[in-house]
C-alpha cells in the first residue's frame, strides 16, 4: 500500500532532489572556446602587472636621480640668481611710458610704411583703370576700321543725271573721314553756293535700283521742275562746256578752280562757253532732253573729277 506522505516530507524530498542536481551540474565539462578566453584573460592580465612594475621601477629610478642632482639645483649660485631676481621691482608706469616714447620716435615710419602701401594700391588700381581705358580704345579704333569703307567711282552712268564718273572715296588716316567728306567741307569752306533751282528731291546721290535708262550710281541730285524753269549758277565760275550731246542732254559746266557744277537735262542754255558767270545768274531753262524719265534738273558737283554729293554742302 503506498505510502502517503506528508506537506513537510514532499518540502524535504524536493531541497534533496535539487541539491543533487547542483552537484551534478558541477561536474558538466565546459566548452573549449570558454577555456580559451579565461585563459587569454591571464595572460593579458600578466602583461599588465609586468607593465607596471616597469613603470614603478623607472619613477623609482628617476626619484634617486632628482635627489642625486638636488644638490646642483639647490646650489648657492641657482639660489642667489632667483633671489635677485625676484628682488627687482617691476614699475609698469615706467614700461608704459618706453612703449608710448618708442611709438612717438617710430610713428612716422610706421606711417610711411601704411602710405607706401596705399600707393601700392592706387597705382594698381590706376594702372587697370589705364589698361581698360587702353583696350577700350583699341576696340572703337578697330570697330570704326572695320566699318569704313571706300565707295567706288569712276563708273560710267546712263538714265536720268547722265553720263558722269565716280571715283573711290578714300579714307583719311588722321581724320577719319571719308574722301567725299574732306571735299564737302573743302568746297563749304572756300566757295559760296546756292540752290540752282528751289524744288523737291525726286532722285538722290548714291546708289539706287537701275533699269534701261536709270543708273545704278547717281553721281548727282535730280529736282523736280517743269519744263522751262529758269536754273540759276549755283556758284560763280567760268563756263567751259555748254553741249546737247551725250546722255546728259543739254547741259552746260561752270568751273571754279578745281570745283565744277555740271546743270543737264535742260532745254535751252542761256549763257556761252568761256563766259565769266556769278552766283545766282540765269544760265538755263530746265527740260526733259537725254536719258530721263521725265521733266527734271540733274545737279552735280565735283572736286578734281571727284563727284560729291550735293547735299552735304546745300539743304534741299
Amino acid at each position: 500500500m503506498e505510502r502517503t506522505l506528508s506537506q513537510e516530507e514532499r518540502i524535504r524530498r524536493a531541497e534533496e532532489i535539487y541539491y543533487r542536481r547542483k552537484l551534478n551540474n558541477s561536474d558538466v565539462r565546459m566548452p573549449s572556446s570558454q577555456v580559451r578566453d579565461k585563459t587569454e584573460k591571464r595572460q593579458f592580465s600578466l602583461y599588465r602587472k609586468m607593465a607596471i612594475q616597469i613603470l614603478l621601477c623607472v619613477l623609482i629610478y628617476l626619484v634617486f636621480s632628482l635627489i642625486k642632482e638636488a644638490n646642483y639645483l639647490f646650489s648657492e649660485n641657482v639660489i642667489s640668481k632667483t633671489q635677485e631676481f625676484l628682488s627687482q621691482d617691476i614699475n609698469f608706469e615706467v614700461i608704459s611710458s618706453r612703449v608710448n616714447e618708442f611709438w612717438q620716435n617710430n610713428k612716422d615710419k610706421f606711417s610711411i610704411f601704411t602710405n607706401n602701401e596705399k600707393q601700392n594700391v592706387n597705382n594698381e588700381q590706376n594702372t587697370n583703370v589705364e589698361n581698360i581705358n587702353q583696350n577700350t580704345e583699341n576696340n572703337e579704333q578697330n570697330t570704326e576700321n572695320n566699318t569704313s569703307q571706300n565707295e567706288q567711282a569712276n563708273n560710267e552712268t546712263t538714265g536720268i543725271g547722265g553720263s558722269s564718273s565716280t571715283e573711290n572715296n578714300q579714307v583719311d588716316e588722321n581724320t577719319k573721314k571719308s574722301q567725299m567728306e574732306i571735299d564737302a567741307e573743302y568746297i563749304k569752306k572756300n566757295f559760296e553756293l546756292q540752290l540752282p533751282v528751289k524744288a523737291k528731291v525726286t532722285s538722290a546721290y548714291g546708289k539706287r535700283e537701275s533699269d534701261e535708262i536709270v543708273s545704278a550710281d547717281h553721281s548727282g541730285i535730280d529736282l523736280g521742275v517743269v519744263v522751262g524753269t529758269t536754273v540759276l549758277a549755283a556758284m560763280e565760275g567760268t563756263v567751259t562746256v555748254v553741249s546737247n550731246e551725250g546722255e546728259y542732254g543739254t547741259h552746260v559746266k561752270i568751273v571754279n578752280k578745281d570745283v565744277t557744277t555740271i546743270y543737264a537735262h535742260c532745254s535751252k542754255i542761256l549763257v556761252k562757253k568761256g563766259a565769266k558767270i556769278k552766283k545766282g545768274q540765269k544760265i538755263a531753262l530746265s527740260g526733259n532732253t537725254g536719258n530721263t524719265t521725265g521733266p527734271h534738273l540733274h545737279f552735280e558737283i565735283r572736286r578734281d573729277e571727284r563727284t560729291v554729293n550735293p547735299a552735304l554742302i546745300l539743304n534741299f
